[in-house]
């Protein structure tokens, strides 16, 4: 959900870090708690591997999934009685998990699906997992135009609106109404676009202890259902012409820098094809990282710190990822 770049904690000869295979005892697997007042459970050990689009990571030390808002206060209240750190992960579309795993509670919110849509209003608000291209779809089924451009990005809603998710000219702050946001304290409060600062791929989310439940936008009724169709899957269909997405990607590595493309310097300087263990920068386009099949997080991120020093080597510009990294890595 929260989709911000959080720089993550490199262990380097003679660092102050404790090392890796120290760091944090996770509890023994498959044990479970009853999230206290729910019919919630508390699951250690979840493998977070399969749940970002990298297909690579640890396991989380505690997972939950709540379904309601109610079962999602209570999560972070169970987190905040054990002293415990809390990770929220939406799709893991934009997100690269440490070999290592991650300590304390992971929140999932890919189970926050509720939809309304408001007709006298244009509107449709939706909760936080909510995958972005479906509900794209759904606006287009009904004629409701304004979503698709948001059918080939692989996120939540809820990410959408912590990252300003854009693509094909349009983006989240574009359409959105507000944002219920809920707060360390548990209690919601509502934003709007405006007040949510929203600039390129970033918002004042990003960086700040607030967990996005749900979102509405204003979208036009009364367009035709088959043009809006048609035009949404020309979106998706360019989106995957375009890209590569036979392989696990994060989608783009990295924020385009200024008036300058990230995967255009990335090219220049001669990476395409360059691979390091089983990650590779695409060959369709250079911003995108694939795991070919046998990639380690250590690797995703060594190839990223590779192509972050080669840039700046020759452009003088220091690529700053999109995508969210998490946990300790060791480096070179």
């Amino acid at each position: 959900m929260t989709l911000s770049y959080d720089p993550p904690k490199v262990a380097t000869p003679g660092s102050n870090l404790t090392p890796l295979s120290c760091q944090f005892v996770f509890p023994t697997p498959d044990s479970q708690i009853r999230l206290p007042r729910t019919e919630c459970l508390i699951k250690s050990q979840i493998p977070l591997a399969h749940l970002t689009s990298f297909r690579v990571g640890g396991p989380a030390e505690w997972y939950v999934a709540p379904c309601t808002l109610e079962e999602l206060q209570a999560s972070f209240e169970w987190a905040r009685t054990q002293e415990l750190p809390v990770t929220v992960l939406g799709a893991g579309s934009n997100l690269l998990i440490s070999d290592r795993g991650l300590p304390g509670l992971v929140i999932g919110t890919r189970r926050l699906r509720q939809s309304k849509f408001d007709a006298s209003a244009g509107q449709v608000t939706v909760g936080a997992g909510e995958p972005l291209p479906r509900l794209a779809w759904q606006a287009a089924e009904r004629g409701w135009r304004g979503l698709e451009w948001a059918v080939g990005i692989p996120g939540t809603v809820g990410g959408a609106v912590v990252m300003n998710a854009g693509a094909h000219g349009g983006c989240t702050a574009d359409y959105l109404v507000n944002a219920q946001v809920l707060l360390p304290n548990g209690t919601t409060k509502l934003l709007t676009a405006a007040e949510l600062g929203y600039s390129y791929r970033t918002s004042i989310l990003q960086g700040k202890n607030w967990t996005v439940t749900q979102a509405t936008f204003q979208l036009e009724p009364g367009h035709d259902p088959t043009s809006l169709t048609t035009e949404t899957s020309n979106h998706l269909n360019h989106r995957r012409s375009t890209q590569p997405y036979h392989m696990p990607s994060c989608g783009s590595v990295f924020r385009n820098p200024g008036q300058y493309k990230a995967g255009w310097l990335i090219e220049q300087v001669g990476l395409k094809g360059y691979q390091i263990g089983g990650a590779q920068v695409a060959q369709r386009h250079a911003n995108f990282i694939l795991n070919c099949g046998s990639a380690t997080a250590a690797d995703i991120f060594q190839l990223i710190r590779h192509i972050q020093h080669e840039v700046d080597k020759q452009w003088r510009l220091w690529l700053e990822p999109e995508v969210r990294i998490l946990g300790e890595f060791q480096s070179v």
